[in-house]
This record gives structure tokens, sequence and C-alpha cells, in this order.
């Protein structure tokens, strides 16, 4: 599962660099690709967080 989230964190930055870089999209077609990627990338970012290891043991 964490596996396919860094895919998607790393593929939504690469979408999003490729969309508002090298794209010739203008307008709402980019703010429409820009959104979507961003949503990706937040949800692989939560989606990280909460399937992160934890340790209970009192950090020193």
């Amino acid at each position: 599962m964490r596996a396919l989230l860094w895919l998607l964190l790393t593929a939504s930055v690469l979408a999003n660099v490729f969309v508002g870089t090298f794209s010739d999209w203008t307008g709402g077609l980019r703010i429409a690709g820009s959104v979507c990627t961003g949503a990706v990338l937040l949800g692989s970012v939560a989606g990280l967080w909460l399937t992160r290891p934890r340790d209970n043991r009192a950090r020193v």
C-alpha cells in the first residue's frame, strides 16, 4: 500500500511539473490539470502520513 502511495506522490509531482511547464495547456484546462494533480498529491501525502510506522516508545 505504501509503495503505491509513494508511486502516486511521485507521479503527481511529475504530472504537475509537466502541466505547469511543458504542456501547451492554457486557461481552464491548465487549472483543472493542476487541481487534479494537486488533489492526488495531497491524498497520497495524507495516506502516507496515516500509514506511517508508529513507535510507541518514549523519545529521548
